[in-house]
C-alpha cells in the first residue's frame, strides 16, 4: 500500500531537479542562484519534508517498536546474564569459603599430627635412653664378672703355683733335714695321739 503524500512528495521533487529558477541578487546583480524551488518550497524545505516523510514511514512500519523490542530482549539477556553471574559468584564464595575451612582444618590436624609426632618421637628417645642405659649397666656387670673371674682364676692360679712351689720346697727340706730318728718320733707322736 503505498502512500499518496509520499508518491506526490517524490514527484515534486523530480519536477524541482529538472527546473531552476533565476533570482536576482540584492546586491543587484544577475544570476545569483539559490537552488531549485517546487511548491514554494527550498531545498532545506524539501529536505525536512523527506525526514518527515522518512520518519512517518518508520513509524508506520513500526520500526521503533522493533527497535525497543529488540533492546527489551537485550536488557532481558543481559539481566539474566548478571543473574548467573550472581549466582556463579556466590557459589564461587562458598567453594572458597568450604576450602578455606578445609585449609584451616587441614592446618589444625598438621598440628596435631606433627605434636602427636613429636610425643611419639620423645617415648621413643626416652625408651631408647633406658634400654641404653639397661645394656650399659649389663655389659657392665658382664664385664665386672668376667673381671672378677680373671681375678680368682689368677688368685686361684697363684695359690696352686705357690702351693706347688711351697710343696716342692718343703720335700727338698724335709728329704734333706729329715731323717730316719725324725721319722721315729712322728709315727711315735702320731700313735700316742690316738
Amino acid at each position: 500500500m503505498a502512500n499518496p503524500a509520499a508518491e506526490h512528495a517524490v514527484d515534486a521533487v523530480d519536477h524541482s531537479a529538472h527546473t531552476t529558477a533565476t533570482v536576482e541578487h540584492p546586491a543587484g546583480g544577475e544570476g545569483a542562484h539559490h537552488g531549485p524551488e517546487a511548491l514554494s518550497l527550498g531545498a532545506s524545505g524539501w529536505v525536512g519534508m523527506a525526514m518527515l516523510v522518512f520518519i512517518v514511514l518508520l513509524i508506520w512500519k513500526k520500526v521503533p517498536a522493533v527497535i525497543t523490542g529488540g533492546l527489551d530482549t537485550k536488557i532481558a539477556e543481559i539481566k539474566h546474564q548478571l543473574d548467573e553471574a550472581k549466582q556463579l559468584r556466590a557459589e564461587a564464595e562458598a567453594l572458597r569459603q568450604e576450602y578455606a575451612n578445609k585449609i584451616a582444618n587441614a592446618e589444625k590436624d598438621a598440628a596435631a599430627m606433627i605434636e602427636h609426632a613429636q610425643h611419639e618421637a620423645s617415648g621413643i628417645v626416652a625408651k631408647a635412653e633406658a634400654d641404653t642405659e639397661a645394656m650399659i649397666a649389663r655389659r657392665q656387670k658382664m664385664a665386672e664378672d668376667k673381671i672378677a673371674a680373671a681375678e680368682r682364676g689368677a688368685v686361684d692360679e697363684l695359690r696352686a703355683k705357690a702351693a706347688s712351689v711351697a710343696s716342692a720346697a718343703a720335700r727338698g727340706l724335709i728329704a734333706e733335714k729329715h731323717d730316719a730318728s725324725a721319722d721315729k718320733k712322728l709315727v711315735d707322736e702320731a700313735i700316742a695321739t690316738i
